[in-house]
Order: structure tokens, then sequence, then C-alpha cells
């Protein structure tokens, strides 16, 4: 099966290796995993099995409506933000079918709400955008993904 778990430091190379597998021309580079992972360690997981780690979830809290560059350096967290970001999900073909996926939704749904946001946004990329739409999330109109062709600006309001 598998479980989400807070990531570690010792993760970061396997998470960047995932990244990259899964992402391809959208992986970022490892710095901005540590810094996410510095920054706000209370939204940084990864979903072991078997002492593997099949996958990875990046969140935050973010104010606004453009998200963060592909790549970028965010420098701090936002004061008084006012949505909660889904930065980036990976997982590798053995994590997919397993629950992962739906875990990561209900967990992003729990640390919106700790954090007193009602809103999860996302930029979806290679084709997720209709996994996205399926489990809740709309595309948000006149703004197109911040990550060139293929990618899409999503939000879904949470109770």
């Amino acid at each position: 099966m598998g479980e989400w778990r807070p990531m570690l430091t010792a993760d970061l190379p396997a998470v960047t290796a995932l990244s990259a597998a899964v992402h391809g021309v959208y992986a970022e580079p490892q710095a901005v995993y540590t810094e996410r992972l510095t920054l706000f360690p209370a939204g940084c997981f990864t979903w072991v099995r078997d002492d593997s780690i099949d996958g990875f979830l990046v969140t935050h809290p973010w104010r606004g409506d453009e998200p963060p560059a592909l790549g970028a350096m965010l420098g701090s967290i936002p004061r008084n933000p006012d949505r909660y970001y889904l930065h980036d999900i990976a997982l590798a073909a053995t994590a997919r079918n397993t629950g992962a996926g739906r875990a990561a939704i209900a967990l992003v749904d729990d640390l919106a709400r700790q954090a007193g946001l009602r809103q999860v946004t996302l930029v979806a990329v290679n084709g997720a955008d209709r996994y996205w739409a399926a489990n809740g999330f709309s595309y948000v109109p006149g703004q197109s993904g911040s990550y060139g062709a293929g990618s899409f600006a999503m939000r879904r309001e949470i109770g």
C-alpha cells in the first residue's frame, strides 16, 4: 500500500529524481524543493511504500492569483495568505491507483483548513487537468497556467 509521511532533508535527492522522471520539462531543481521544505516543512510529504519513495507532495500558503514561477525561489511564505497552494505532486507508476492521489487531496484540504484558508489552487501540467477536474477543481476563468502551453490554473473551494 503506502502512506504519506513528512518529507525529510534526506528525501530530497529522491524527490528531485522523481520530479524529473514524472514532470519532464516541468521538473524543478533540488534547490526549489529544499527551499520549500525549509520554509514550510508542514506542507511537504513523501509517499512511502516498502521504504521506497514513490511520490511526493509540496504545498504551502500563498497570496494572490499568480502562482510562483516554475523554478523560482520564494524567499518567504507570504504574510496574510488568501489561498493554499498545491505546488507540486508526483507519483511514480507504482503509486498510482493505490489511493495516494485521493489521500493527498484530503491531506491538502486538511492543511488548508488548519491554515484558515478555504481555497486550494494549483497549476496542472502534462494533461493532469483532467484528473484535477474529476476531483473537484475548476479551471480559473481568464487565467491560463503560468508554466506555458498546456498548463492550467485551477482552484477548488473547500468547506
